[in-house]
């Protein structure tokens, strides 16, 4: 049973019927409560959680950077809900059961900056070179930018990154990963950011890089 706190223009704690009243911080607030699901495995949520499992093994290893990547999208949401959400929505072709994950599809940074351009990761000697052309003065792209690049190895679930790295006028980092990776594809991605941290560029996909 529901207990009213304040008289009739006071919120109310407890259970009335299919409502549940109770408060946070001294806000009060209502919530329904859950519905008995029938059929939880149906195609759609089967669909829903697997694309999710997916993208979570993406991003949980980046969360540092998502935070930065995805800040100028959280909308009442976290910098990492927001990432998850977009790639969840977009980084897969296919339907159920042949759906696949689409790096391609993927961003790991999403923003108005003027993005790199002529971008191209290549295998270094105990690393990834990331190199791209210097276009500061197009758009809103700046000398002083700070480039982003990441590599993320799928084999492992682990990712190498770094979100102050280079300048965009420097047009070029090379970012060291682990040395038993030796061998193995990785996902590259770059993104940059402006100076001053307030603006954010949406990540390019620069392809698999094998480790060598």
């Amino acid at each position: 049973m529901g207990t009213i706190k304040q008289g009739i223009w006071g919120g109310f704690s407890g259970k009335v019927g299919t409502v549940i009243g109770s408060s946070w911080k001294g806000i009060s607030y209502m919530r329904g409560r859950a519905q008995h699901v029938h059929n939880p495995k149906t195609e759609g949520q089967i669909t829903q959680r697997s694309k999710f499992a997916q993208v979570l093994e993406l991003l949980k290893p980046i969360t540092a950077y998502v935070r930065i990547g995805f800040k100028t999208y959280a909308k009442q949401q976290t910098a990492f809900n927001a990432a998850m959400t977009y790639n969840v929505k977009n980084a897969f072709s296919g339907t159920y059961p042949n759906f696949v994950f689409e790096p391609s599809q993927a961003l790991v940074s999403r923003g108005t900056l003027t993005q790199a351009k002529s971008a191209f990761a290549t295998a270094a000697v105990g690393g990834v070179q990331f190199s791209w052309a210097d276009n500061s003065g197009e758009g809103s792209a700046q000398s002083t930018d700070v480039a982003m690049p990441l590599v993320f190895n799928p084999v492992r679930n682990e990712a190498v990154f770094n979100t102050s790295a280079a300048s965009r006028a420097d047009t070029t980092i090379t970012l060291a990963v682990p040395a038993d990776w030796v061998g193995e594809s990785c996902i590259c991605f770059l993104g940059f950011q402006s100076a001053d941290g307030n603006e954010v560029a949406t990540s390019l996909y620069l392809g698999n890089v094998t480790i060598s």
